[in-house]
C-alpha cells in the first residue's frame, strides 16, 4: 500500500503551463476551482480559461515570477475571481520547463482576528511566519512583512514549494514537516537578500510547533533573526584563529609574508600584498623611523584571480613610495590608511604612480587598506588589502581585524629576521672555529663536510685532524648538545681543549677523561639550576703510519665505519663510553690494524638518524653508500650527503670526516738499541750518518748528528735503559726519536756561564723545526723534527 498523504493536495489549485501557453498539468484543486476535469484542459491553450483579462500584466518571456488577480471562466459559465501566483519552473527531476500557477481555494480568515495568529505574535518578538497544520502560510507579522519581496497577501494560503521551486525551498518545507511531526525545534542558517537591501544578509530561522490551549497541534511558527553581525564576528574570530595557526610555521621571512597573504584572501580582501623594508646586511635592525621616500621590497602577494594580474611589483623587486602615498604615510605615522575610490582618495595615486592607478581602474578596485607591520617597537613594512569583487568597502571592524592579523604576522616576521641574524652570526662563529682546511699529513689523506641543521639552527658538531709527533695523526669528531651560539661557543672550547691535550700526546682514553672533567666544569660555571648544563659526545683516534695501528676511544659517540681495500664496509666495534659531562666514569680504548688504503668514516648522529629511519638503518645505508663509492674522498663525501640526507636538509647538524690511511714503508724507518755507555755515542753518530747517506740526506748530516748526540747523551745520563733511537723520514721531514723507560720529562733551562751542562735541549730547540716529549706505556720518548729542503 502506498503511504497516506497527510496533506490535502486538492486544497490548492495547481496548473503547469509551458512557454507556448499550453496547459501541461491540471490538478484536482484546479478541477474544484473551475469545474474542468484534467482531460478537457491538458493540451489546450490556457488563454481559453481567461474571461476578459485580469488585474495586472501577465508574465513576459523574461519574467521569473508573476502574481495578480485573474477572472477565470467556470465550466458552468459563471466568472471566478481568484488571486494567482505563477513562477517559472526549471526542468529537473523529469519536469518540463514552464510555469507553475497556483491559487488557494479556501477563503482564509482575517489574521488580525484569528486567535492562532494572535498567539504566535504574542510569543515571538521578531520577524515571524505562521503556517497551519497543512503547512500553508497562514500569517505574517509586520516585522516579517517589511522583509518580504512580495506583498504578504499574495502568499497567504500557499506552501513554500508553491511560492518558489528552488531546492532550498524544498528543504525548508521538509524542515517544517519534520518539526510539525516531532515537535522538536529546528534552526536554519541562510543567506538571503531582503527587500530594501543591496546585499545578502545572514539570517537565523528558528522553527517551532504551535499548540492551542487544548493541546492540539495548530501549525508552525518560524521566527527569523538577522545575525549578520554575529556571523561576521564569528568569521573574524575564525580568521584570527587561522592566522595564529597558519602564520609563522617557519622561520623564513618570505614564507611568513606569503602565509599572511594566503590567510587574508579571500576571507578579508580580494588582493593582499606584503612589502618590507630592507633589513640591511644580515638582517640588521632599521636605523630609526623611515623617512619618505621609502623603498620597499615586495615579499609576497596573493589574489582571488589566478596569476595576480592586479600586482604592479613582482616578488623580490624594490619600489620607491613618495610622501603622500598610503604606504609611506602608514610607515611614518604607524597607523592604518583606508582609501576609497568613490571618495576620491585614490586620485592622488595618479600623480606618483600612473601604472598603479590604471590597475585600480582596470580591475575595479574600490577600497584599499594599508596596515603597518610593527613588532617590538620596530617598523618592518606594510600590508596592503584591496577589494574589487566584494562590493562592501572596508569597515572599522575590518581595520581592527587586519591590524590584529598583521600584528601577529609582524611578530613572526621579526622572529624570522632575528633567527636569520642569529643563524648568520652562529654560522660565522662556527666557520671560524672549524678548520678551514685539513692539514696535509703523511699518515692520512682526509676530506670533510659540515652542514648546519635545516630548521633547528647551527649546533655544536665539530671535527679535526691534528698532526702528532712521529708522523702520527689524531682524528676527532664531536657533538655538543643543543643549537645556537652557546653550542658553537662550547664546541670551540672543546676543540681547543682537544688540541691542547693532543699536543701532550695523551692516549685516547686518557684524553677523553680530561675532556670529561672540562665539560663538568663548564656545566658548573654555566649555572647550578641546570638551564646551562653542557653535554657532548666525542670520538678520538690516533693513527701511527709506521706501525699502521689506530687507537680509538669514544664518549657516547657513534663508532666509525671502516672501509677496507678488499672487503665490505663495517662499523668498528668499540667499547661504549659515557657521554662527556657525567663525570667519574672510565673510558676504554681499542686498537685496529689498518691496511694501506683503508678508509675510516667518522660522523655525527645527524647523518644517520632522521624521522624516516633509526640509527641502525642509517648505518646500513651509510655502509652501502661507502661500498658503492668510487673516486676521490671529496666525491665520496658529496655522495654520502646526497644519499643519506633528505632533500630539505637534515633536522640536526651533520659532520663527516673521511680519512684514508697511508703506511710508511720500512725503508724509511731506522732503529737502533743504544747501550747505556756515553763512550758509545760516537759509533751511534757514525751509524746515523751512514743511514742519512743511504737516504741521500747528506745535507742534513751536520744538524742531525748534533741532535742525535744531545738526545742520546741525555737519555744515557738522565734516563733508564733500555734506550732506543729511531729515525723516520718522509718527503719533507726527518724525525729523530730517543726512547727510554724513565717517566721523568725533560725541560728547557737557561745554563749559567760556568755550568758544564744544561745546554743540550736549548741547542736542540734552536736547530730543529719543533721538538717535544710524549709519555708511553714503557716510559717516554723525546722527539725532534728537522725540515728537509730537497729530496734526492
Amino acid at each position: 500500500m502506498s503511504p497516506v498523504n497527510p496533506y490535502d493536495e486538492a486544497a490548492t489549485a495547481r496548473a503547469v503551463i509551458d512557454d507556448t501557453g499550453v496547459v501541461l498539468h491540471w490538478n484536482e484543486g484546479a478541477h474544484r476551482l473551475l469545474g474542468h476535469p484534467p482531460e478537457r484542459v491538458v493540451g489546450r491553450p490556457a488563454a481559453d480559461l481567461l474571461a476578459g483579462g485580469g488585474q495586472g500584466t501577465l508574465p513576459g518571456p523574461r519574467d521569473e515570477r508573476w502574481h495578480g488577480m485573474l477572472k477565470l471562466r467556470h465550466r458552468d459559465g459563471h466568472l471566478v475571481s481568484t488571486r494567482v501566483l505563477a513562477h517559472r519552473r526549471r526542468p529537473d527531476d523529469g519536469h518540463p520547463d514552464g510555469w507553475l500557477a497556483v491559487a488557494a481555494l479556501e477563503r482564509q480568515p482575517d489574521p488580525a482576528q484569528d486567535p492562532l495568529v494572535n498567539l504566535a505574535l504574542t510569543q515571538s518578538p521578531c520577524a515571524m511566519l505562521v503556517f497551519d497544520e497543512q503547512l500553508r502560510l497562514y500569517g505574517v507579522n509586520d516585522a516579517m512583512a517589511r522583509l518580504m519581496i512580495l506583498p504578504p497577501e499574495h502568499l497567504i494560503g500557499l506552501r513554500l514549494t508553491d511560492i518558489d521551486s528552488e531546492p532550498e525551498y524544498v528543504k525548508y518545507e521538509e524542515n517544517l514537516r519534520r518539526v510539525l511531526a516531532t515537535g522538536q525545534q529546528h534552526e536554519v542558517e541562510t543567506f538571503q537578500r531582503v527587500a530594501g537591501k543591496k546585499h545578502a544578509q545572514a539570517w537565523l530561522a528558528r522553527v517551532a510547533r504551535l499548540t492551542g490551549p487544548d493541546g492540539r497541534v495548530r501549525g508552525i511558527c518560524v521566527s527569523v533573526h538577522d545575525f549578520t553581525e554575529q556571523h561576521l564576528a564569528r568569521e573574524r574570530l575564525q580568521l584570527v584563529n587561522e592566522a595564529s595557526v597558519r602564520i609563522g610555521t617557519t622561520l623564513d621571512v618570505t614564507r611568513t609574508a606569503q602565509e599572511l597573504a594566503q590567510v587574508c584572501v579571500p576571507a578579508l580582501a580580494d588582493f593582499v600584498s606584503v612589502d618590507l623594508l630592507d633589513p640591511g646586511e644580515h638582517g640588521g635592525e632599521q636605523p630609526g623611523k623611515p623617512v619618505p621616500p621609502v623603498s620597499l621590497r615586495r615579499a609576497a602577494h596573493r589574489s582571488i584571480t589566478p596569476g595576480c594580474p592586479e600586482a604592479v611589483a613582482e616578488p623580490g623587486r624594490f619600489d620607491d613610495y613618495p610622501a603622500g602615498s598610503p604606504q609611506a604615510e602608514s610607515l611614518v605615522t604607524g597607523r592604518t590608511i583606508v582609501a576609497a575610490v568613490p571618495s576620491g582618495d585614490t586620485e592622488l595615486w595618479r600623480t606618483w604612480d600612473e601604472v598603479r592607478f590604471q590597475r585600480v581602474e582596470e580591475y575595479g578596485i574600490h577600497s584599499t587598506m594599508t596596515v603597518p607591520l610593527q613588532a617590538r617597537g620596530t617598523t618592518l613594512g606594510v600590508a596592503v588589502f584591496a577589494r574589487f569583487r566584494r562590493p562592501e568597502p572596508f569597515t572599522h571592524d575590518d581595520v581592527l581585524l587586519a591590524e590584529e592579523v598583521s600584528a601577529r604576522a609582524a611578530v613572526c616576521i621579526d622572529n624570522a629576521r632575528r633567527y636569520s641574524r642569529e643563524r648568520e652570526t652562529t654560522l660565522t662563529l662556527q666557520r671560524s672555529l672549524l678548520p678551514r682546511h685539513l692539514p696535509p699529513t703523511a699518515a692520512v689523506q682526509a676530506a670533510s663536510r659540515y652542514l648546519p641543521a635545516a630548521r633547528a639552527g647551527v649546533g655544536g658538531d665539530w671535527f679535526d685532524v691534528i698532526p702528532l709527533s712521529g708522523m702520527r695523526v689524531a682524528m676527532v669528531v664531536g657533538d655538543v648538545v643543543g643549537h645556537g651560539i652557546q653550542a658553537s661557543a662550547t664546541m670551540g672550547r672543546l676543540r681547543t681543549a682537544v688540541r691542547t691535550l693532543a699536543d701532550i700526546d695523551l692516549a685516547p682514553d686518557e684524553l677523553l677523561t680530561h675532556l670529561d672533567d672540562l665539560v663538568v666544569r663548564l656545566s658548573d660555571e654555566s649555572g647550578g639550576d641546570g638551564t646551562g648544563e653542557v653535554g657532548a659526545t666525542c670520538l678520538y683516534a690516533v693513527y701511527d703510519p709506521v706501525s699502521r695501528r689506530c687507537t680509538l676511544a669514544r664518549a657516547g659517540h657513534p663508532p666509525p665505519v671502516l672501509v677496507p681495500p678488499d672487503g665490505p664496509p663495517q662499523q668498528v666495534e668499540l667499547p661504549s663510553g659515557p657521554p662527556l659531562g657525567l663525570g667519574g666514569l672510565p673510558f676504554e680504548s681499542a686498537e685496529l690494524d689498518l691496511s694501506e688504503g683503508s678508509v675510516l668514516a667518522f660522523y655525527t648522529d645527524g647523518l644517520i638518524e632522521s624521522r624516516e629511519r633509526d640509527g641502525d638503518a642509517g648505518i646500513a645505508l651509510l655502509c652501502e653508500t661507502l661500498a658503492a663509492a668510487s673516486g676521490t674522498l671529496d666525491q665520496t663525501c658529496d655522495r654520502v650527503l646526497r644519499t643519506l640526507l633528505p632533500p630539505g636538509g637534515a633536522a640536526d647538524d651533520v659532520a663527516l670526516l673521511l680519512a684514508r690511511a697511508r703506511g710508511l714503508p720500512p725503508s724509511r724507518v731506522a732503529t737502533w738499541d743504544i747501550p747505556a755507555d756515553p763512550a758509545l755515542v760516537a759509533p751511534v753518530r757514525k751509524q746515523v750518518l751512514d743511514q742519512l747517506a743511504a737516504w741521500s740526506l747528506t745535507e742534513a748530516s751536520f744538524t742531525t748528528e748534533l741532535v742525535v748526540s744531545e738526545l742520546v747523551t741525555n737519555a744515557i745520563r738522565y734516563g733508564a735503559p733500555p734506550i732506543r733511537l729511531r729515525l723516520i723520514h718522509d718527503a719533507t721531514t726527518l724525525i729523530c726519536e730517543v726512547s727510554d723507560t724513565s717517566h721523568t720529562a725533560p725541560h728547557l733551562r737557561r745554563a749559567k756561564t760556568w755550568d758544564e751542562g744544561g745546554r743540550g735541549l736549548l741547542l736542540v730547540a734552536q736547530l730543529t723545526q719543533r721538538w717535544g716529549s710524549r709519555h708511553t706505556t714503557e716510559g717516554k720518548t723525546i722527539w725532534a723534527e728537522l725540515a728537509l729542503l730537497d729530496e734526492e
